[in-house]
């Protein structure tokens, strides 16, 4: 599917990460609630699990690793054990994401998301995790209810998933302010920072082109989840930018 107002078709997404890549951290560096939020996401998966034992989390579609980082920082804050798998489908996000530090137990897989059943034991995820970040990414997910399925059966019982994701649909005023920043600002610093925009007005579209809320909310459900619950930032981007948790059941 070719993504309108952009001409990156959603299966080239991974390549035009990759294409990014060595300019995407000072990219999402000019957003300056980018990083916050990624700890809040990763505050709300960690804040259901028992941290006085060790930990097995995944972050899937964890890109260049700042996600992976925010796990970090809030399990020291928490005095948290853990260890984490990234997953992502973008060599070269990859590759950034291994170039930098990283404290024992933690690594890195490539792979699409949707894949995640398939390769669950190559990725070394044979057994059941208690937690699974997913930033960013199910709006690049087309087979979306059969990769959660996925997920709910990778969580364990009790286990915790957590969702961060833009949703516009179903809102007027979140849909403008979506297009009047993307165009604005988003765009033009993309040009500035790697002289192409192709991935960022995919990502303008790919935002008006995902669920609703509610719609996310119902494929969680429909998975296998429950207590689901969802929550915006504050800021500009109140009513875009969504945190979705979910509970596998014990």
């Amino acid at each position: 599917m070719t993504v309108l107002g952009s001409d990156l078709d959603t299966a080239d997404v991974p390549d035009a990460f990759t294409e990014a890549a060595s300019r995407y951290d000072r990219m999402v560096s000019l957003n300056p609630g980018y990083h916050r939020h990624l700890r809040s996401a990763a505050d709300a998966l960690l804040e259901t699990l028992d941290t006085h034992r060790p930990l097995r989390l995944v972050d899937l579609g964890c890109g260049s690793g700042a996600s992976t980082r925010a796990l970090l920082a809030v399990a020291r804050r928490l005095r948290a054990t853990v260890r984490v798998t990234g997953v992502d489908a973008s060599a070269g996000m990859l590759e950034q994401a291994r170039a930098k530090r990283w404290p024992e137990g933690v690594d890195f897989r490539e792979g699409l998301a949707q894949d995640l059943g398939v390769h669950r034991a190559a990725w070394g995820l044979e057994a059941p995790v208690d937690g699974v970040l997913a930033a960013y990414l199910f709006r690049n997910v087309a087979e979306r209810d059969e990769a959660l399925a996925d997920v709910a059966d990778l969580v364990a019982d009790g286990g915790t998933l957590v969702v961060q994701e833009y949703s516009v649909a179903g809102s007027p005023v979140a849909t403008a302010i979506w297009t009047v920043v993307s165009w604005a600002v988003v765009i033009p610093l993309s040009w500035i920072t790697s002289r192409q925009t192709r991935l960022y007005r995919y990502l303008w579209r790919s935002v008006l082109e995902f669920d609703s809320v509610q719609t996310f909310v119902d494929r969680l459900y429909a998975a296998g989840f429950v207590d689901v619950e969802v929550r915006t930032v504050p800021g500009w981007q109140q009513g875009i930018l969504h945190t979705f948790r979910a509970r596998k059941p014990a």
